[in-house]
C-alpha cells in the first residue's frame, strides 16, 4: 500500500472505512501540514481497496 503524502489532506476516511483496521493516523505531517495515515497492520490487509476507492484525493494506492 502506498500513501501519497503530497496528496493526502488527513480526512481519515480511509481509516474509518478499512474493515481490518490496517490504517491509523500518525504523528507525521504531509507537505500540506495535515496528519497523514500510516499502515500499522499490513499483514491483515485483504486488498479490498476500500481505502483507495474512498479517498477523495486519490492519495492511496493498493498494490498487490
Amino acid at each position: 500500500m502506498k500513501i501519497y503524502e503530497n496528496l493526502c489532506k488527513g480526512c481519515r476516511l480511509c481509516i474509518d472505512v478499512c474493515p481490518k483496521k490496517v490504517l491509523q493516523i500518525s504523528t507525521k505531517r504531509g507537505k500540506q501540514g495535515y496528519l497523514i495515515p500510516e499502515v500499522t497492520n499490513n499483514d491483515s490487509c485483504t486488498m479490498c481497496r476500500q481505502c483507495e476507492y474512498t479517498c477523495p484525493d486519490m492519495a492511496i494506492e493498493v498494490m498487490g
